[in-house]
């Protein structure tokens, strides 16, 4: 029998290492399924509820892998659907390939059924390459340019297959004029920036007195030397969000996360520091980096795009963030530095632990959203991976989690948008399938897709080691994020047409899966429930009724302002709206003044 385009295809993906594609199918890809047939399922077709948990679900299987993530759908409505999942692939910098159908050649043109400018469509999301295979000899170099550009660039890319080519005998590129041979594979590569400039940037670094550092998801392969560089410099260090699982926030020094959803301790750190030093981040709030004059700086970033932004950087230094270290640390010099900084900076996060404790335990009807979170912290395993989705979820994540050595977690960061919470679980389980996953989840982005995603889960949870994916919904019948967004910079209150959502048994439909489901509706369960999800022999929703009361007080609202706002509100002394009168819009305007005036 001879080999088609598709059976070229999914060989092509196993010579890459494609363990998996996450999927659905339509007639759109008939060819690349009966292609899956013959090739006996391999690489795995994992099936989602929609094409948009596809994209996510590869999106998380990159982000937990390191690997490539692959996701396919139809023609027309299918590939529209990717199209979500592939933006926060190409926001967040995460190296996926998607592989779509398109009507058969021939009808292409005359409006047929389905029939979508996908090239047009996709070349946004895909910048770095789309291309659309209309003969065979095209391949097998359009697959291994898609593959090694999302990995050289961090970034999606897109197969447009029509329908009639995945069927067409599969026939190679010859050695002949116009014709494109491949090869397999690509090796590591390390970029270093010039001994000129890292003498600079040591410069401007070893002349700062109070030192803060800034790391994102870039830094994860440099955790050594990013300790090394802090204790040589006395600094401290703030996370983005991307980088949360980068540095154990056992640390002293680490001021945990950064930004609206970001802690006290890191933004006193930006307020007050005279030297700033950034690496493999592109936090893109400004009004949370110091102000601009105030501190001399230094970026370290792989990619040269990307460099240069959000601050006056006086020294952008190009290249992998280890390798760099590595070469700078020589330079650095700790004789004579005092740690006077540093002690404060160790001091601001102790205090911060002890008012986040604090805050998650006073009292809230019927649960104090931030308790869940903080119950959670201590129970988790060492190896645990969390996703947490967009919303005021992304708050209690980002601040009540400990990450220590070993655990990793992340969310949508650039994009935020609702519902990758439970398909990055899912993605992750597929790359770690050894591992404990925990997907946190607030009630709006559970009911948008997380629910029928469940599915999902159900449907594969014998396939993996450890059969724990324990699914946490903040059930408060609220969009809150956007709730409290509204009272902090409109002054107005919550408008509840689109705001109030209906409260729906989640831990329910989890049992009609046959899977573990528990209500939590008091304070004195949540604990326990956290203990059951652990312990359940397979995945598992656990329901929390939080208060929509409990606000996500930013960062920069002062220590008394936090400790005393929440209190206030949940002993029911106070209207819904206090914490306005209480000064929180007054401290959103101080750093969204452009949004606060409209």
């Amino acid at each position: 029998m001879s080999t088609k385009v598709s059976d070229h295809i999914l060989e092509r993906l196993r010579a890459w290492g494609v363990e998996q594609v996450f999927g659905y199918p339509g007639d759109g890809i008939n060819g690349l399924l009966a292609a899956w047939g013959r090739a006996e399922n391999q690489p795995r077709f994992v099936q989602s509820r929609h094409e948009e948990m596809s994209a996510f679900e590869a999106v998380g299987y990159a982000k937990f892998s390191g690997r490539l993530g692959v996701c396919a759908a139809t023609s027309g409505p299918g590939a529209i659907h990717l199209l979500n999942g592939l933006y926060d692939a190409k926001l967040d910098h995460v190296p996926v390939l998607a592989i779509v159908g398109q009507t058969n050649r021939t009808a292409m043109g005359g409006s047929y059924q389905q029939e979508v400018d996908l090239h047009t469509l996709y070349k946004d999301v895909a910048s770095e390459f789309v291309e659309t295979v209309t003969v065979p000899e095209q391949l097998p170099n359009v697959l291994d340019r898609a593959i090694r550009t999302a990995y050289a660039r961090r970034c999606p890319t897109a197969l447009i297959i029509p329908a009639d080519v995945q069927e067409l005998d599969y026939s190679p590129p010859t050695h002949a004029f116009k014709m494109v041979p491949s090869s397999l594979g690509m090796s590591e590569f390390t970029a270093t920036p010039t001994d000129e400039a890292l003498r600079r940037a040591a410069d401007v670094l070893n002349s700062g007195e109070k030192v803060a550092m800034l790391v994102g998801q870039g830094a994860a392969g440099a955790v050594a030397e990013v300790r090394e560089v802090a204790e040589l410099l006395g600094a401290g260090v703030a996370k983005a969000l991307l980088g949360k699982d980068v540095l154990s926030d056992e640390l002293p020094y680490v001021t945990g996360p950064i930004g609206l959803l970001g802690s006290r301790p890191s933004y006193e750190l930006m307020r007050d520091c005279d030297t700033l030093l950034t690496i493999g981040s592109s936090f893109p709030y400004t009004q949370f980096m110091p102000d601009f004059g105030k501190a001399r700086a230094v970026q370290i970033d792989i990619d040269a795009h990307m460099i240069g932004m959000r601050y006056p950087y006086e020294v952008n230094l190009v290249g992998d963030a280890q390798a760099t270290l590595r070469r700078l640390i020589p330079l650095l010099k700790a004789e004579g530095r005092s740690r006077k900084w540093q002690d404060t900076v160790c001091a601001n996060v102790k205090r911060w632990h002890t008012t986040m404790e604090r805050r998650a335990a006073v009292a809230a009807d019927p649960i104090n959203p931030e308790y869940v979170a903080r119950a959670l912290d201590p129970l988790l395993p060492d190896n645990a991976i969390l996703t947490s989705d967009s919303g005021s979820v992304a708050n209690w994540y980002a601040r009540h989690i400990t990450m220590r050595p070993g655990m990793r977690g992340s969310l949508s960061g650039t994009l935020a948008t609702m519902g990758p919470g439970v398909p990055y679980a899912i993605g992750a389980k597929f790359a770690h399938p050894d591992r404990p996953v925990f997907a946190l989840v607030g009630d709006g982005a559970m009911q948008m897709n997380g629910l029928a995603e469940m599915i999902t889960a159900a449907k594969y949870r014998d396939l993996w080691s450890d059969p724990r994916l324990v699914v946490a919904v903040w059930n408060n019948q609220d969009l809150n994020q956007v709730t409290w967004e509204m009272r902090a910079m409109e002054g107005a209150p919550s408008f509840l047409p689109s705001q109030s959502i209906p409260d729906v048994q989640y831990a329910a439909f989890a049992r009609s899966l046959g899977l573990t489901g528990i209500r939590v509706e008091k304070p004195e369960d949540v604990e326990a429930a956290w203990r059951a999800g652990l312990e359940a022999d397979g995945p598992a929703v656990l329901e929390f009724l939080t208060d929509p009361a409990v606000p996500p007080i930013p960062p920069h609202a002062s220590w008394e302002q936090m400790e005393a706002t929440a209190a206030s509100i949940l002993k029911g002394d106070a209207d819904r709206g206090s914490m306005i009168k209480q000064g929180l819009k007054a401290k959103v305007q101080e750093f969204l003044p452009g949004r606060a005036k409209q």
